[in-house]
C-alpha cells in the first residue's frame, strides 16, 4: 500500500491487531471520529478536556478481551456441551470399577474388529473418552483450541472439523492394519488393538485454527505442535497413533480455505 497517498492517521478500527485474528476487535461506539492521543502530554490534555475514557486507552490494548477464550453455554455451545460429557466419562473412568471401565473402553475401541462390525457406533463412542484422563495435554488442548475455533467459525463448523479429523485419521490408520493382517504381515491380535480418545480431533482443530492466525503465529504454532508430533513418532512408542496425529494435523491445515470463508467478522 502506498503510504504517501494520504497523511491522515488511521482510524482506530483500521489498526490491525498485532497477534491473532481469533481475538476480535472492539467496536468504537459513537461517531466523533476523535483520534486516540499518542503522547502523554496529549492524553493529559484530553483528560483535562473531559474526553471519553475509552479514547485514552491505547488502541491495541482496548481490543484485548481474554474472557472470550473461555467457553460458555451460549458462546461456545458445542465445546461446552462436549466438555461436560468428557468430564463425566473421565470421572467415571477414574472412580468406577476398573473392570467396568476396561470393558467400556474395549467396546468403544476403533480397532479393526469393531470398525468392521459397527463402525458408526464405535467412531462416536471412542470420541467420548480422553486417553490419559482429564488432566492430559489433549484435554487442555481441547478446551483452548476448540473454544477459540468455535468463537471464530461457529458450533456446527467446529464440530465438523473435529469429526473430520477424528473419523478420517482413524480410518486411515486402522484400514491399513486390516490389510496387513490379511497379507500376513501383522498378527491377528492387531485387529483388537485398543484405540479410543479425542486426540485426532484435537490435532485437526489445531491445524484448522492455525489458518486463522497471523502468518508469524500460524507457522510458530504449526512448527511447535508438529515438532512435538514428529518427536513422538521418532520415539516409536506408538507409531500408528503418532502417524494418525500428523495426518489429523494435515487434515486441519487442508480446511484453511473453508475456515477462512466461515470466519466470523470481529464482534464485541
Amino acid at each position: 500500500m502506498d503510504r504517501s497517498a494520504s497523511s491522515a492517521p488511521a482510524a482506530p478500527e483500521d489498526i490491525a491487531p498485532s497477534g491473532l485474528d481469533g481475538i476480535p476487535c472492539q467496536r468504537e461506539r459513537g461517531g466523533s471520529g476523535a483520534a486516540i492521543p499518542e503522547t502523554p502530554e496529549a492524553r493529559a490534555a484530553s483528560v483535562a478536556a473531559g474526553a471519553p475514557a475509552r479514547l485514552r486507552v491505547p488502541g491495541r490494548l482496548s481490543r484485548l478481551r481474554p474472557w472470550r477464550l473461555l467457553l460458555t453455554p451460549t458462546g461456545t455451545p458445542f465445546t461446552f456441551g462436549y466438555a461436560a460429557i468428557l468430564t463425566l466419562t473421565s470421572l467415571l473412568a477414574q472412580y468406577a470399577d476398573p473392570s467396568l471401565v476396561a470393558d467400556l473402553h474395549r467396546h468403544s475401541s476403533t480397532d479393526v474388529a469393531h470398525l468392521s462390525q459397527e463402525p458408526f457406533l464405535v467412531l462416536v463412542a471412542s470420541a467420548l473418552w480422553i486417553a490419559g484422563g482429564i488432566a492430559s495435554p489433549y484435554a487442555i488442548g481441547f478446551l483452548l483450541v476448540l473454544t477459540a475455533l468455535e468463537r471464530r467459525v461457529g458450533a456446527l463448523r467446529t464440530a465438523g472439523v473435529f469429526l473430520l479429523g477424528h473419523v478420517v485419521a482413524t480410518l486411515a490408520t486402522e484400514v491399513p492394519v486390516g490389510f496387513s493382517v490379511l497379507a500376513g504381515h501383522l498378527p491377528d491380535s492387531s485387529l483388537h488393538r485398543l484405540d479410543y480418545g479425542i486426540s485426532f480431533g484435537v490435532a485437526a482443530s489445531v491445524g484448522a485454527l492455525a489458518g486463522l492466525f497471523r502468518p508469524w503465529l500460524r507457522w510458530l504454532v504449526l512448527a511447535g505442535f508438529g515438532g512435538m508430533l514428529v518427536d513422538d513418532l521418532i520415539a516409536f512408542t506408538d507409531p500408528m497413533t503418532n502417524w494418525g496425529h500428523l495426518l489429523a494435523l494435515a487434515i486441519g491445515v487442508a480446511t484453511w480455505p473453508l475456515v477462512r470463508r466461515w470466519r466470523r467478522p470481529a464482534s464485541s
